[in-house]
């Protein structure tokens, strides 16, 4: 039986259309979950192929960990070929398919009669005004906001938080066909990290205007005059890198920020591990899944409230801090920074609270999800 109470059925074929996989450079958090669900797929026996777009060094077809990758197109084209290749069987001929609405939809009800499942992360309300300033921007929250919600009308949904079930509920989509499925995270052991000698704050995520890194440089800049050997670790790469280094270059002292680019998990997971506690200025979080990350280092962090998906990924005063304004971001990381006893307490309740999301529980819920879409049924639950 799954969570949900339907029975799990096994052996499916499973296609998952998403525009960036986990080894592309500007891959991130959704994309990690998004491989995390299908390796739990896997794992019970289901045939699952993942399409992403394609990108330097990524072989076009491979298959990796028993995941079939299909890799065609760019930024744009990658959902003209998502479109083609399931129309034309070239992605298999599957029970259930997994349409990742980031921003834009695959458009997949046009071209399958199979179920579909809609994953999505967050709503882009606020992204597509930054990113795409102008006509384009305004084309995509109308494709986002109005069509996708008609076109998907009939299918199931997954949100990773109830913040995004929310926003989803108020584009029109029914709150009946909505389940949440968290992020989870690794089980890690419960040990005292080895934190740096001096005060650190780290950024992980992809480097794109809506995260807003200029926030977390801006206040480390402000807080070098209580704090002269304060230093900001940047891990992640993205097409605004260059701007953030020119803005870092202008804007803070010789070594005060260090930029790492897109590195693999174990040099990730030591930043983690030293940082005092990380900075999450983003304007906009389905969930979060570097702050449960980090959170499994004893790392807290410190993230807007507005973000929508941080206010489940961070409970307030207890595994990290939640912030209404620029300002009081810049104050709150200089309490953690002086303050060892709240520092220390935050750390052990960031712990706990990691430990409550596993990718175990993930994977199982969201398996469900499709073993109900599959059966011709919708379900709305949180894990």
């Amino acid at each position: 039986m799954g969570p949900w109470g339907g029975t799990a059925v096994k052996g499916r074929q499973i296609v998952m259309l998403s525009w960036r996989d986990t080894a592309n450079p500007e891959g991130g958090g959704a994309e990690m979950y998004l491989e995390q669900v299908a390796h739990g797929l896997r794992g019970r026996g289901d045939r699952v192929t993942v399409f992403t777009a394609a990108y330097p060094g990524a072989a076009p077809d491979e298959t990796v960990d028993g995941i079939r990758f299909v890799r065609r197109g760019g930024k744009l084209s990658v959902y003209l070929w998502g479109m083609w290749l399931l129309l034309t069987g070239r992605l298999g001929r599957p029970d259930v398919v997994v349409d990742v609405q980031n921003g834009l939809p695959f458009f997949s009800r046009l071209v399958t009669r199979r179920p579909v499942v809609v994953l999505v992360h967050h709503v882009h309300r606020e992204q597509w005004p930054v990113v795409y300033p102008g006509l384009k921007g305004r084309v995509g929250w109308w494709l986002e906001s109005s069509v996708a919600p008609r076109l998907y009308r009939h299918c199931q949904y997954i949100a990773v938080s109830r913040a995004t079930r929310d926003e989803l509920v108020g584009l029109g989509v029914s709150g009946s066909r909505i389940a949440v499925v968290h992020n989870g995270a690794e089980r890690l052991p419960d040990v005292a990290p080895t934190k740096s000698g001096q005060p650190s704050i780290c950024v992980v995520g992809r480097l794109v205007p809506h995260k807003r890194v200029e926030l977390a440089v801006d206040a480390v800049n402000a807080l070098r005059a209580e704090f002269p050997e304060l230093t900001l670790t940047i891990v992640g790469d993205g097409w605004w890198a260059d701007e953030l280094k020119a803005y870092a270059d202008q804007h803070s002292e010789p070594g005060a920020v260090t930029f790492l680019g897109h590195v693999g998990e174990s040099v990730k997971e030591s930043v983690y591990e030293c940082s005092w506690v990380m900075a999450v200025p983003s304007l906009k979080e389905g969930w979060g899944l570097v702050i449960t990350e980090a959170a499994g280092r004893r790392t807290p962090s410190i993230a807007f409230r507005s973000a929508g998906g941080t206010t489940e990924s961070i409970m307030d005063g207890v595994s990290g801090l939640l912030v209404a304004d620029p300002a009081e971001f810049t104050r709150r990381l200089g309490d953690v920074l002086r303050d060892e006893v709240l520092r220390k307490e935050l750390a052990e309740g960031a712990w706990w609270h990691a430990a409550g999301h596993t990718w175990e529980q993930s994977q199982m819920n969201f398996a469900a999800v499709l073993d109900s879409a599959g059966a011709g049924r919708v379900i709305a639950a949180s894990d």
